[in-house]
């Protein structure tokens, strides 16, 4: 069985840079992730990394995947984790198909978008309901859509389908937008974008594709119909923790407790970044930043081991 120092798991931001400070440290690291994605793939415009003032998620993160085979990496793309054990001061990763021991480990597993939970939820997915934009904006050109969440996701998401849709309606729980100042100024400037807040979405309802959002006035109480062609969901992410149950400590919405100085969790040996972490604000520099400092953390913790 191959032995490494470390194994990085996620193809995400903080896995990416992660592996590439491990590399420039000389640790002899795996890297292993299901696809280099995560949730910047998924983002259609990002204005706030610094070096790109405008640049899309799939292109930013082929900058990061080219940058990282420039270094001395192992990586095994396509491949799943089921299962991390702990054995004897080391750790073995078993994915469907092989296991690896390391030393130290680095969680860089990301997020997933979180659902909603309500009726015909699941009918509707890929009939009119959507949790990407990206994938799938353009299959709603000339079409009447409904994006719900009203954070920085969901505004976003609203003003990208400017370019496709014919009418958009933004749906927000709260009274009051949570995204950044700056983009709700934008979409207040949109006559095509209707803004509905205080709207608790109750169910969608459709033949074979989805037609129709059923919400609630929270104010009012009143119940109201939205006819529309397709759906984007928007309302944050859930942490990719399942595997680590047991293993670390996580937090009561699901995300890996770590000391902010180091990264390190609850488990010697372990360390994590990125989204998966108990951090509040899930940000692509965020990210990079803490996969840098889990890779410095988990060499300082190696050499330790040889002292």
């Amino acid at each position: 069985m191959e032995q490494y120092d470390l194994i990085i798991i996620g193809g995400g931001p903080a896995g990416i840079t992660a592996g590439i400070y491990a590399s420039r440290k000389k640790l002899k690291t795996l890297l292993i992730t299901k696809e280099f994605l995560g949730q910047v793939g998924l983002s259609s415009k990002i204005e706030n990394y610094p070096g790109f003032p405008k640049i899309n998620g799939k292109d930013l993160l082929k900058n990061f995947y080219h940058h990282l085979i420039q270094n001395e990496i192992e990586i095994k793309n396509y491949e799943e984790v089921v299962k991390i054990e702990e054995l004897n001061n080391k750790f073995r990763v078993k994915t469907k198909d092989s296991k690896f021991e390391s030393l130290a480990i680095i969680l860089a597993t990301g997020a997933a978008p979180k659902k909603l939970a309500i009726k015909n939820e699941k009918k509707f997915l890929g009939k009119g309901l959507s949790y990407c934009l990206i994938c799938d904006a353009k299959a709603f050109e000339g079409k009447k859509v409904a994006v719900i969440g009203g954070g920085n996701s969901g505004v976003q998401s609203s003003i990208e389908l400017l370019r496709f849709a014919s009418e958009i309606y933004l749906l927000e729980y709260l009274e009051n937008l949570t995204c950044d100042e700056i983009l709700k100024e934008e979409i207040y400037r949109q006559p095509k974008i209707k803004v509905i807040t205080g709207a608790e979405v109750l169910r969608f309802e459709g033949n074979k594709e989805l037609k129709k959002i059923v919400f609630k006035e929270r104010k009012t109480k009143e119940i109201k119909e939205l006819e529309i062609d397709g759906c984007f969901v928007e309302i944050g992410t859930k942490p990719n923790t399942e595997l680590m149950k047991g293993l670390v400590n996580l937090n009561e919405k699901g995300e890996i407790i770590v000391n902010p100085k180091t990264m390190a969790t609850s488990k010697k040996g372990i360390f994590a970044a990125g989204d998966v972490c108990d951090f509040s604000y899930k940000q692509i520099v965020l990210a990079t930043g803490q996969g840098a400092l889990a890779a410095l953390s988990s060499y300082s913790y190696l050499k330790s081991l040889k002292n």
